[in-house]
């Protein structure tokens, strides 16, 4: 495997660069752009997302088969993989493990800091470091914004240079969950069209959601894609969004109605209310989120071929009777996880064309 480009600038000046620049110090050497350190959104253009897509829809059919999901877990056998979750998660936790499962990969997990070294005063940097010592990537979710970018510097500058894949990074970025997004936009409409000249309602905590932020990027990728921002005043997304937005050229809309928007709409993208990062407990409790609640009512406004989608976990925000309709997307969602991230592992580890390869 081959490493990324960190070695080649100093941490105050990679840290100091613009998003879209940090790209290539990212990328796998002697590549063709696909990340070695997956830490944004902004890593991803267009031909990299197709590519991922058509990478997790051929590992989605070999592992249908005995023959085929056998093959693939002969081809990381020889890797390590450490789970480093500091933050509380399920869905995100085991999508990864069970992508790692599908390649093969070993596991090994810390979910709970309280019974590591770091209950002994250990920094999170030497236990990241410790863990360099015994795994080939490091999938690490964190409370702490930077935390994975500043790792992945430190790494890249050490005798092993591992991978590291962000899987939540305080309230900055989450963007395997922007990759699993997009791919299930890509498959919803694929026989519809494709993913352009469409409508995506954003509807939540826009504010605080690290999904949002990570796809709403991710969306600029594609032709003249309409988003729009449904939102109590107090959680509505911020101007650095609106302005990489403008930056783009993007027309996008804010909006406090999500009745008036839904039936305008190809894809709703609800969002719960990110308490966990409240100032002070119970503050998001005094929010009037009433109006923003996906039910019976709203999706009889939805088209007929929109659909509706959560990165999960949700509350109250989406009525469980919208459950089975076949518009809805959460549950499809989860399992489009799964595959993607197995496909970004193995394109990390420069797997992606034995795996296209293989036949059916």
């Amino acid at each position: 495997m081959k490493t990324g480009g960190l070695t080649g600038i100093s941490w105050e000046a990679f840290h100091a660069l613009p998003l879209e620049e940090k790209r290539p110090y990212l990328e796998r050497r002697g590549g063709r752009g696909e990340p070695f350190h997956t830490l944004f959104a902004q890593q991803f253009d267009r031909p990299l997302l197709e590519r991922l897509a058509a990478l997790s829809n051929r590992i989605r059919f070999l592992s249908k088969s005995k023959d085929g999901a056998l093959w693939l877990k002969s081809l990381l056998c020889h890797k390590r993989a450490m789970l480093y979750f500091s933050q509380p998660s399920s869905r995100t936790f085991l999508s990864h493990l069970a992508a790692c499962q599908i390649l093969g990969l070993t596991t090994g997990s810390v979910r709970d800091t309280s019974i590591s070294s770091e209950f002994k005063g250990e920094s999170k940097e030497d236990s990241i470091r410790t863990f360099s010592s015994y795994f080939d990537m490091i999938i690490m979710r964190t409370p702490e914004q930077g935390l994975a970018e500043k790792m992945s510097w430190e790494l890249s500058n050490s005798e092993r240079p591992v991978p590291i894949l962000n899987a939540g990074s305080g309230k900055d970025q989450h963007p395997t969950q922007a990759l699993l997004d997009i791919y299930t936009l890509l498959r919803s409409f694929e026989t519809k069209g494709g993913l352009h000249d469409r409508t995506v309602v954003f509807c939540g905590d826009l504010l605080r959601g690290r999904t949002v932020h990570s796809l709403s990027y991710l969306l600029t990728n594609f032709p003249r894609i309409k988003q729009v921002f449904v939102a109590p005043p107090q959680l509505q997304a911020d101007e650095s969004t609106f302005a990489a937005l403008r930056a783009k050229g993007v027309e996008f809309e804010v909006s406090d109605d999500l009745r008036s928007v839904v039936p305008l709409a190809d894809a709703v993208y609800m969002t719960r209310i990110q308490d966990e990062w409240d100032a002070a407990k119970g503050d998001s409790a005094k929010i009037d989120t009433s109006r923003f609640k996906f039910g019976a009512e709203e999706l009889a406004l939805l088209p007929e071929n929109g659909i509706i989608m959560h990165p999960l976990p949700r509350r109250d925000e989406i009525a469980v009777c919208c459950d089975h309709d076949p518009r809805a997307m959460y549950w499809r969602q989860m399992r489009n996880g799964m595959w993607i991230r197995a496909a970004l592992i193995a394109t990390t580890f420069g797997f992606e064309d034995e795996i296209l390869a293989r036949p059916l």
